[in-house]
């Protein structure tokens, strides 16, 4: 897994401006921590979260809206970070599933 700084809430930050979302942080009664409107492609997230908070929810945001990437948009950097970060997924997503059971009758 990656550290949660602000350097990286920086780089998920710039993915998103690049594919043409703006990050706002605000405040809100939303349920799950954020708001995606998506005809503005506005992502509005609870400013009261903290860093981990905040790239945790703006990682399940890029899951939600991953179809609707273009990567070509992104810089390379940004390209290498976000692939990284669809590999994390990914890997932890097959850690979740659980093992199956032999089961005897």
């Amino acid at each position: 897994m990656f550290k949660y700084t602000k350097t990286t809430l920086q780089k998920i930050e710039t993915i998103f401006e690049e594919i043409g979302y703006k990050v706002r942080y605000e405040r809100g009664s939303f349920q799950s921590g954020y708001c995606v409107v998506e005809n503005k492609q506005v992502a509005v997230i609870n400013k009261f979260f903290d860093t981990e908070g905040r790239i945790n929810v703006l990682l399940e945001i890029l899951s939600t809206i991953d179809d609707n990437i273009d990567e070509s948009t992104m810089t390379e950097k940004s390209l290498e970070f976000y692939q990284k970060i669809n590999k994390l997924s990914a890997q932890e997503k097959e850690e979740e599933q659980p093992e199956p059971t032999d089961v005897k009758n």
